[in-house]
């Protein structure tokens, strides 16, 4: 198996819960409105790149969020300026928009993504790196490409678990991105994202996972009520504090109260 190629046992079926409380269909479908006119107004404004004011790119990712009715929970310092590895567990579509609130950054995503509609084209133009995720011999490349985006000073965001789970279940964290930030000798931002509904209680409702499709996940989003995004920007780890990728991935992997959790056996 390829190392960009990590994949998680959770699926739609045995993993993700119908909506506990769900909202009535005209609401869901006037979330879904809201957001096709908030991604409208992102393709509109996407041929300006990053000339675009960091604060407006924050309130319109939080925007998308908050229009599918789910509330966000920030906590943590902000998260520095300059080159910087902004990496965090992968649950949802929903996880992009939330990393972007807490930072605008370039994407490191597989190349089928260039070919998604809407997304692909707001992802290129927002400069995402794209890599070809099963082809090893890329791996060289894609890290030298990431370094140097870096050494630009420019901060790039990364699944480290490169695929997604229900949230209940996570993937460890693979090394190979981590190499990226060793090289261009920037901090590594963690971020810890989790979904719950009221009173507290994890939820799967936001997983994106297997076979779902994206219209199916962002039905379940726009129909469950009382569903939170919390995200915790957890301490910069510093360059020079580890020496090693291995080690540095290890720093930057969240940990979860979750009485159990399933890792895929794949080195990078």
């Amino acid at each position: 198996m390829s190392v960009w190629l990590p994949s998680a046992p959770c699926t739609p079926g045995a993993c993700v819960e119908p909506a506990p409380a769900a909202a009535a269909v005209p609401r869901a479908v006037l979330r879904l409105a809201a957001v096709v006119v908030l991604l409208l107004a992102g393709i509109a404004l996407s041929p300006l790149g990053r000339r675009i004011p960091a604060e407006w790119v924050r309130r319109w990712s939080r925007a998308i969020v908050r229009a599918l009715g789910v509330r966000v929970r920030l906590t943590g310092a902000a998260a520095p300026a300059g080159g910087l590895l902004l990496v965090a567990n992968h649950v949802s579509w929903l996880d992009i928009p939330l990393l972007t609130a807490v930072r605008p950054a370039r994407m490191l995503a597989k190349t089928e993504i260039r070919q998604w509609p809407v997304a692909g084209s707001l992802a290129a133009r927002g400069g995402a790196l794209f890599i070809e995720r099963d082809r090893l011999r890329a791996l060289p490349g894609t890290v030298a490409r990431i370094a140097g985006a870096l050494r630009e000073g420019a901060a790039v965001t990364a699944f480290p678990e490169g695929s997604t789970w229900c949230g209940r279940a996570h993937g460890r964290f693979h090394r190979a991105v981590f190499q990226a930030a060793l090289d261009a000798g920037v901090p590594v931002q963690p971020v810890r994202l989790r979904y719950t509904r009221d009173g507290g209680t994890a939820s799967t409702a936001a997983a994106f996972v297997g076979e779902d499709t994206l219209l199916a996940s962002l039905w379940r989003v726009a129909r469950t009520r009382g569903l939170i995004a919390e995200v915790e920007i957890r301490p910069v780890i510093p360059p020079g504090t580890h020496s090693d990728r291995r080690s540095l991935a290890r720093a930057a992997r969240p940990v979860f109260p979750e009485p159990w959790t399933h890792e895929v056996l794949v080195s990078a």
